[in-house]
């Protein structure tokens, strides 16, 4: 079966990689798919869905319909596209469609996920922590209003109760609160956590995890926090949105979204604050350096912790951390 993979738009990727690489159009891939069709599905994963497809001239294709950043999907097509081998997936082209998100729309989507998850723990009946908290997990409906959804893994909590424990650690990598992927403790805070590290993706248009930059070898946390500490947040700004932002309001959801990602959970503000923040001209709090500030820090941390025998969980895979002896 041969594979060809539906995704943004970027232009002139064959001829800049010497590739020769059929287009295909969204008509061919809903046809092949059966409209992507659960019936067809074949599989699903953190970077997107592979479905099973038949092309008018009857050859059997897999579809993926990925999810992730531009730079990624372009990363990938270069790559398989350049591999010939029997035992290897054979890429016969890609489909290009996007719907780029200018900066008010993402504005208001960083509004939104806040406002949502205020509800949550203040105005609903019972307060809800979702724990589950990350890009795949929000929605945008017809007119790019974000939705949360996802409540597998949300817990309620009693008028009194500000935090639990858990023995069995899941959740995504990259989205987690230092305090809940190492000692399993949650409570709002973490999941104001696992939004300030959507706020920053948003604003930059890159992922937390696996993020890699050719001049360090910090996580999205770090990349964010050194600009910031020189004044230049502003370079951390998706390239296709700096046309249409507004600085004041960028610069003031990158600080926002670095006070959510503090290492201790009492340095974090609450989301009430954080609502309040996003819509004032008041000045804000400095942050503090963010917990997991590399990659490194997450892998010793959870080697050197005493409950390092947990299970972490995220949509890709499952690892088992081994005891220090």
């Amino acid at each position: 079966m041969e594979t060809f993979v539906p995704k943004s738009s970027f232009s002139a990727i064959d001829q800049k990689e010497g590739l020769e690489l059929p287009s295909f159009d969204l008509a061919a891939t809903v046809l092949a798919t059966d409209n992507f069709s659960l019936k067809n599905k074949l599989g699903q994963g953190g970077f997107g869905t592979i479905y099973k497809g038949v092309l008018k001239d009857g050859r059997e294709v897999a579809v993926k319909r990925s999810r992730g950043g531009l730079d990624e999907f372009k990363n990938k097509v270069i790559h398989i596209a350049k591999l010939q081998h029997r035992n290897l997936v054979k890429l016969l082209g890609y489909e290009t469609q996007i719907k780029l998100l200018d900066w008010p729309t993402r504005y208001n989507i960083i509004n939104g996920i806040a406002r949502g998850l205020l509800y949550l723990y203040q105005d609903s009946r019972q307060r809800i922590i979702h724990r589950y908290l990350k890009a795949g997990n929000v929605l945008l409906d017809n007119e790019t209003n974000p939705k949360i959804s996802d409540f597998g893994l949300a817990r309620s909590f009693g008028e009194k109760e500000t935090e639990a424990n858990t023995n069995k650690v899941v959740g995504t990598y990259g989205y987690m609160a230092h305090e809940y992927a190492i000692d399993g403790l949650y409570s709002i805070k973490s999941d104001v956590f696992s939004y300030g590290v959507l706020v920053l993706e948003i604003i930059t248009g890159k992922h937390n995890r696996g993020f890699c930059h050719p001049d360090h070898h910090l996580n999205l946390f770090g990349h964010a926090w050194r600009p910031f500490g020189e004044g230049k947040s502003m370079e951390l700004v998706a390239s296709t949105i700096r046309g249409t932002c507004i600085p004041s309001l960028t610069l003031r959801s990158i600080h926002v979204g670095l006070l959510c990602v503090r290492q201790s959970p009492e340095d974090r503000p609450n989301m009430a604050n954080v609502v309040l923040m996003l819509g004032s001209r008041g000045t804000l709090p400095n942050p503090k350096q963010p917990g997991f500030f590399t990659e490194r820090d997450f892998v010793e941390c959870m080697s050197s912790s005493s409950n390092a025998h947990k299970l972490l969980t995220s949509n890709d895979f499952t690892i088992g951390m081994p005891e220090a002896r």
